[in-house]
C-alpha cells in the first residue's frame, strides 16, 4: 500500500499535533494543536523563540506588572503568543492550559481562563478557535461547566477514568483528553510487566471504554486520545474522534505504510445501556480515591505541570536577570 499510515489515519480520525514546536506544526499542518506547560517550557528553551519571549516580557512590563507578578504575567502572555503563532499555521483550534496550580480552585480557574481569552482577543483571535485546557478534578470540571455555559470551549486534560469522563459529559464540556501512555506506564510499573499487546493495553482499553460509553449514551463531548508511547497505541485507537500525537510519532506514522484498520466505530455503539446516575462531588471524589491509578496519575500530572511552569519561571528570571534584582 502506497498511502502512509498517517494519511490512512486521517481518513478515520482528526489528527491533532501535540506540540509547541512551530516548525513541526508547519511540517505536518494538523487541523488542531494542543499545548501544555511542559511543551511551552521546551519551546521557550529554543533559540528561535527568543524574540517571542522578549516581546511577552515587554508587554507584561508595559501593563505595569512587577516582581513575581511580572514573570507570571509574562508566562501567560508567552503561552498565548505561542498559541497565536500555532493558529497562524493551522485552520482549526489550539488548546491552551490554565495554570495547573489552580486545579482545585473553580473560581480562580474561571478567572484565569477569561484572562487567557482576553489576551487572544487582543491579538485578533476568535474565541471559537481556543480550547481552554483544565485538569479533570471536580473543581476543574465545575469551572468548565460554567465556562461552557458562556460559550467558552474547554478541553479537559489529565483524564484517566470513566468517572472523570462521565462528570465531564454532565458538564457539557467540548472535549476530553484521556491519557493513554501514562495509564500504560502506571500499569507496567504496578504489575511489573514489560509489555502489553495492543488488545490488552490498559491505556487503549480505557479510551475504548469511554468511547463506547459516550456513543451508547449519545454524548456530544468529543474524545481526543492523548499521551501516546508508540505508533501501535495510536493505531489502536483509529476511529476515535480525535488523536493528539507528538511530532516524533507523526513522523513515524508518515514513514509507516501498514494497512490501518478502524478500531472504533460509533455505529457499533448505538444501543443505549443502563440509565446514567448523575455524579455529585462526594461520589466523584470517592470514585477517584477508589481508583488508585486515576488518583495517583491525576495528582502527579498536576504536580508535573506545576513543576514545568516553575522551570519556565526560573528560565525567564535568569534570562532577564531578575533573581538578583528581587533578592536585593
Amino acid at each position: 500500500m502506497n498511502q502512509s499510515a498517517l494519511d490512512q489515519l486521517k481518513n478515520l480520525t482528526t489528527i491533532v499535533a501535540d506540540s509547541s514546536d512551530l516548525s513541526a506544526i508547519e511540517k505536518f499542518r494538523p487541523l488542531d494543536a494542543t499545548t501544555n506547560p511542559s511543551l511551552i517550557t521546551a519551546a521557550a528553551n529554543q533559540p528561535e523563540n527568543k524574540e517571542l519571549i522578549e516581546t511577552a516580557f515587554e508587554q507584561a512590563k508595559s501593563e505595569g506588572y512587577r516582581d513575581d507578578l511580572l514573570i507570571e504575567r509574562t508566562i501567560d502572555i508567552l503561552t498565548v503568543k505561542f498559541g497565536v503563532e500555532i493558529l497562524n499555521l493551522i485552520e482549526g483550534r489550539v488548546s491552551t492550559e490554565v495554570d495547573a496550580a489552580l486545579s482545585y480552585d473553580t473560581e480562580a480557574t474561571i478567572a484565569k481562563a477569561k484572562e487567557l481569552l482576553a489576551l487572544y482577543q487582543n491579538y485578533g483571535i476568535a474565541q471559537n478557535r481556543i480550547l481552554i485546557k483544565i485538569a479533570s478534578t471536580w473543581e476543574g470540571i465545575q469551572a468548565a461547566k460554567a465556562l461552557e455555559a458562556e460559550d467558552i470551549h474547554t478541553n479537559m486534560t489529565l483524564l484517566f477514568g470513566l468517572h472523570q469522563a462521565q462528570a465531564c459529559a454532565e458538564a457539557n464540556v467540548t472535549l476530553i483528553s484521556p491519557f493513554v501512555g501514562r495509564i500504560l506506564d502506571w500499569y507496567k510499573k504496578s504489575e511489573n510487566v514489560d509489555h502489553y499487546s495492543i488488545d490488552q493495553d490498559p491505556g487503549v482499553l480505557s479510551v475504548k471504554k469511554i468511547y463506547q460509553f459516550y456513543k451508547q449514551h449519545s454524548i456530544k463531548t468529543e474524545i481526543m486520545g492523548a499521551s501516546f508511547r508508540s505508533v501501535e497505541q495510536v493505531l489502536g485507537l483509529a476511529g476515535c474522534d480525535l488523536l493528539t500525537v507528538s511530532p516524533s510519532l507523526l513522523d513515524a506514522l508518515e514513514n509507516d505504510h501498514r494497512e490501518v484498520i478502524c478500531q472504533l466505530n460509533s455505529d457499533q455503539n448505538q444501543i443505549q445501556q443502563h440509565e446514567i446516575v448523575p455524579l455529585d462531588k462526594h461520589t466523584f471524589k470517592q470514585q477517584v480515591e477508589h481508583d488508585l491509578m486515576s488518583a495517583q496519575l491525576l495528582q502527579s500530572g498536576i504536580d508535573g505541570f506545576i513543576k514545568a511552569r516553575e522551570q519556565l519561571n526560573t528560565l525567564l528570571r535568569q534570562s532577564f536577570g531578575l533573581d538578583a534584582e528581587i533578592k536585593a
